[in-house]
């Protein structure tokens, strides 16, 4: 039940006072679709509504609007559930609390400032990031960041979800890229992380921001770093080979050796079939490289992860222009989401993915067990494989991809019988051999069922965060601090 003392209509005129009418959206359909995010889409694509409609969409258009709903919000009960680019996969946009104002800053669009000298681009959250991306390349500047959701993604939810791209072995994750911060807290105070390439000040309090999911604070303002961008020098490389413990070995020995190429992925069997089909046999796994920077050094990478592959002898070369071909399909956007819409529709067949991370002597065993417990105690499951994107000097993620058929199955029903108990053999899994429920989708309110195990004795470390930032509990939730906070 909502805390909040207030009535539906009465927190649609309090916001209408603040920002104005225009800025307060409650057509009925609007509210309902602001009601899930992508972790519901065949409850949205059947128009089957499972949670409570939000009371209001408000539209932001300034860092003082945000600050005024937050007040309002904390100082009437009022659940708040923050959101840019609606690309969220996990639950962290449902509106789960009766009444609740979804605080919207896609509106907020303007690039501040592009410092050349000191390579860094400031923008408010509500950037796109392809739009950001697409205006610094004609400067010859990139971001490094390319998430498979980059034609759609904004730079505040991006930073809220401790987002990674595909490019991360490079240019690290967004928490790498972060500068600096402005940001509001509920009762409306504007803080600002100024920007500076390092300090030892304390502890690192961007990092209180960086990965909150909307359940602390909203992210109003982003400063990144750049990076030249020279797609010219780029190298793709891809091998097939014959098991996931050989590839996972190769990955491990290329970190280990130091080498920074771009992208690092290694594909199984069943989720390869996807991409690589008219080049790879149905049981062979896919590695796949790419390197790029100066180049010199793009070559050079290129040629000692070549050496490191050739030494096993083992590994079937691909032709690398296959290889380009393939990456320049990854990303999605409003055409493919529309796309997979009616795919679903007719075909009752659903993908979703889940990700996590564990050290190198873990990784393997997990997407065995977890993969094995899926095929024998999930119905309807029609595939479950993998691949890894995401690899550092000291272990790698485990990108979990699986369809199931949802047949007559009832469209409110789908989460309980397939997703959730999907999800729980994975997190189970990846407890169980040490590694962390969550790469970087962000732990939405899907995950918080294992969130005291994920961080066992450090939990009372993230549980007081939520207490000291947000005591009234108005923000976001059930995201991240499960309902009520244990």
């Amino acid at each position: 039940m909502s805390p909040s003392t207030l009535t539906r209509e009465a927190v649609v005129a309090g916001l209408v006072g603040l920002v104005g009418a225009d800025k307060v959206v409650t057509d009925p359909e609007e509210l309902r679709r602001s009601s899930v995010d992508r972790f519901r889409k065949y409850e949205d694509i059947c128009g089957v509504w499972t949670q409570p409609p939000p009371a209001a969409v408000v539209m932001a258009t300034s860092t003082a609007d945000v600050a005024a709903v937050l007040a309002f919000a904390d100082a009437h009960g009022v659940n708040v559930v923050p959101r840019t680019g609606r690309s969220a996969t996990e639950g962290g946009l449902e509106t789960v609390v009766p009444d609740s104002v979804v605080l919207d800053g896609s509106g907020m669009k303007d690039v501040l400032s592009v410092d050349e000298v000191n390579m860094q681009v400031t923008v408010q959250c509500g950037v796109g990031l392809q739009e950001l991306d697409d205006l610094l390349r004609v400067r010859g500047w990139t971001t490094g960041h390319s998430p498979q959701s980059k034609p759609l993604a904004q730079l505040g939810g991006l930073v809220a979800t401790r987002s990674i791209g595909q490019l991360s072995t490079l240019y690290g994750g967004i928490e790498d890229m972060v500068v600096g911060l402005e940001v509001v807290f509920p009762d409306g105070t504007v803080s600002r992380i100024k920007n500076v390439p390092r300090r030892a000040a304390g502890p690192d309090i961007r990092h209180v921001v960086i990965g909150n999911e909307g359940a602390l604070c909203f992210v109003t303002e982003v400063t990144v770093k750049i990076f030249p961008y020279r797609p010219e020098n780029n190298r793709y490389l891809g091998w097939t080979l014959d098991s996931m413990a050989e590839g996972f070995a190769v990955l491990r020995e290329v970190m280990a050796q130091g080498l920074r190429p771009s992208v690092a992925r290694l594909y199984d069997g069943p989720d390869g079939a996807q991409h690589f089909s008219h080049f790879a046999e149905p049981l062979e796994c896919t590695l796949v490289f790419v390197t790029e920077g100066h180049a010199a050094i793009a070559d050079a990478t290129a040629t000692a992860i070549a050496d490191i592959v050739a030494a096993r002898g083992t590994c079937r070369p691909v032709d690398g222009a296959v290889i380009e071909a393939w990456f320049d399909r990854l990303n999605w956007g409003p055409e493919q989401v529309a796309a997979e819409r009616v795919e679903i529709a007719e075909t009752k067949s659903i993908g979703f993915t889940t990700e996590v991370s564990a050290g190198w002597s873990a990784i393997h065993d997990i997407y065995v067990e977890a993969r094995f417990r899926i095929l024998a105690e999930i119905e309807g499951i029609e595939m479950v494989g993998g691949h890894s994107s995401h690899s550092y000097v000291n272990g790698t993620n485990m990108y979990f991809v699986y369809y199931y058929n949802v047949g007559d199955c009832p469209p409110e029903e789908e989460i309980t019988r397939f997703h959730t108990p999907i999800n729980a053999i994975i997190c189970e899994e990846t407890l169980r051999f040490g590694g962390s429920i969550v790469h970087h989708h962000g732990v939405g309110k899907h995950r918080t069922a294992w969130i005291e195990d994920e961080h066992g004795s450090a939990w009372p470390m993230l549980a007081r965060l939520k207490q000291a930032f947000d005591p009234n509990g108005i923000m976001n939730a059930g995201t991240i601090w499960p309902r009520p906070l244990g």
